[in-house]
């Protein structure tokens, strides 16, 4: 596979979009999932989370994007404290999120999920549809069937659909390929290279850790909520450590 992956963006602005200093969060009181995360993200980078069941990813974006609480650390956006704020708050700020499962209205039409995307700036519901049927032309040609009639994949591509309606500059993505035959998938990482070549900050965590590298332009490792390994996608794919230990024989396929 050749690899048209673009360069690191550290260049393009001296702060982060994303940061995460040190980070402890976890569901219950006393018992964290993130141990100390870290994690700093430039502006327009396609970044991956990958590492074992458990290990605190999905947990990572929900800090992130203040659905659990932090106990102690930092969230940053290009600079500024966003630890704490509510997700409508960070919404309005740039943010958007597509979790993995329950991410559309099912009884919903497909045009109506999209103007519930738009819903604090309903001004921008016409352009913003206009955009995202031309990249998502499946939905624009089912605008009017209902979210709950739509296949695995056609679900996750109205979910994406609808975080970006509100025009995020970053987007956080939760297991996007999650339960999704080989083909499907591909679409979706397709999807997932287009949004982020259109100048969106992708950060996605991503079971399907060899595919996610492929794509990525960096990646973090995550392993009982601390960092085990970073570095950009084919680096970790040609790490011993990595393969080892988080890959396996998926990382020799090709």
């Amino acid at each position: 596979m050749s690899d048209s992956r673009r360069e690191p963006a550290e260049s393009r602005s001296a702060i982060p979009v994303v940061s995460i200093r040190d980070v402890v969060a976890g569901y219950i009181p006393g018992v964290p999932i993130l141990k100390g995360a870290d994690m700093d993200v430039a502006e327009g980078e396609l970044i991956g989370i990958i590492g074992p069941n458990g290990a605190g990813k999905s947990t990572m974006l929900k800090a992130l994007f203040g659905l659990i609480k932090v106990t102690s650390g930092e969230v940053l956006l290009r600079g500024k404290d966003i630890t704490g704020k509510k997700a409508h708050q960070l919404v309005q700020q740039g943010i958007a999120y597509v979790p993995q499962t329950e991410n559309v209205f099912p009884s919903l039409t497909i045009g109506e999920n999209l103007e519930m995307g738009a819903f604090l700036r309903p001004s921008l519901f016409t352009e913003r549809r206009d955009y995202i049927v031309e990249l998502f032309p499946r939905l624009g040609e089912r605008i009017n069937q209902r979210a709950g009639s739509l296949s695995g994949g056609e679900r996750q591509m109205l979910a994406m659909a609808r975080a970006l309606m509100m025009e995020p500059s970053v987007l956080l993505l939760d297991e996007p390929s999650a339960g999704l035959s080989p083909a499907l998938q591909d679409q979706v990482f397709i999807r997932c290279r287009e949004i982020n070549e259109a100048g969106v900050t992708i950060i996605m965590v991503e079971q399907n850790a060899k595919r996610c590298l492929e794509i990525c332009n960096r990646a973090y490792v995550l392993d009982q909520g601390r960092n085990a390994y970073t570095g950009t996608g084919t680096e970790l794919m040609n790490d011993p450590k990595v393969i080892e230990l988080y890959l396996g024989t998926l990382a020799a396929a090709d």
